[in-house]
C-alpha cells in the first residue's frame, strides 16, 4: 500500500523526531489528518514561533527567549555561580531544577560524545565549557551526562580535561537507570542522584 505523497512526506518528517518509530509517525500523521483544521494550523504556528523565537543562551548554552541576554538561570542571582552542571540536553535543566536539590548554573552541551557517530567535542559545547572555565570562579563541576555509553564517555572526557586543570569533578550517583535519559527520571530520584553525587578518581 502507498500513502499520497502529502502523508507519506509527512510520516517521514514526523519520523525524524527522537522517540519517534515509523508506527508512531503514522499514528501522529492520520491524527492531524483527523484533527480540525484550526487545531493544525495552531501547531504550525506554534512550531514556527517557537523555531523564531528561541535561541541558546550565550553563557551556558541554555534556551532562552530570543533577545534576552541569558537564561533564566543565568539571570537568577541567587544561583551559585561557583557550581557548574553539566548536562547534555535542556530538557535535562529543567528535570534536574524540579528535584529541587541544585541551586548552581549549567552548561548544556547538546547532545554527547559519540565517535561512531562522528560526534566530536567540537560539535557539542565542549570548547565553550573548558573556555567558561579557564575563566575561573569555579569550584565544582557535576557531571550529569546521562548513563548511556555516549554520556559515560563525555563524562570521562570531562573527568581528564578538568583534572588538567586542578577543577574538582563529581559524578551524579547512579539512582538513575542505567542507558535512561535525565529528561524521563522522576524528581526524587534526580534529586538522590545530585545529593549523593560522587568525587571522580
Amino acid at each position: 500500500m502507498s500513502f499520497p505523497p502529502a502523508l507519506a512526506t509527512l510520516i517521514r518528517e514526523l519520523g525524524r523526531l527522537p522517540g519517534i518509530g515509523p508506527k508512531s509517525a503514522q499514528r501522529l500523521a492520520f491524527h492531524l489528518f483527523h484533527r480540525d483544521p484550526a487545531d493544525v494550523d495552531a501547531l504550525a504556528a506554534a512550531i514556527r514561533e517557537a523555531k523564531a523565537s528561541l535561541d541558546r543562551c550565550p553563557t551556558c548554552f541554555n534556551v532562552m527567549t530570543k533577545g534576552e541576554a541569558a537564561c533564566y538561570v543565568c539571570n537568577d542571582p541567587n544561583r551559585d555561580p561557583a557550581t557548574v552542571c553539566v548536562v547534555e540536553q535542556p530538557a535535562d535543566v529543567l528535570a534536574i531544577d524540579r528535584s529541587g536539590e541544585y541551586r548552581g548554573r549549567y552548561h548544556v552541551l547538546h547532545g554527547a560524545l559519540s565517535p561512531m557517530n562522528g560526534v566530536g567535542p567540537d560539535d557539542l559545547t565542549l570548547p565553550a565549557l573548558l573556555t567558561r572555565l579557564d575563566e575561573g570562579n569555579v569550584s565544582e563541576v557535576i557531571l550529569a551526562t546521562s548513563t548511556t555509553v555516549e554520556g559515560e564517555a563525555t563524562a570521562m572526557y570531562l573527568a581528564r580535561a578538568l583534572s588538567e586543570r586542578s577543577i574538582p569533578a563529581s559524578r551524579i550517583a547512579y539512582g538513575l537507570p542505567v542507558g535512561g535519559d535525565l529528561e524521563y527520571a522522576d524528581e526524587v530520584t534526580l534529586g538522590r542522584a545530585i545529593s549523593h553525587r560522587r568525587p571522580l578518581p
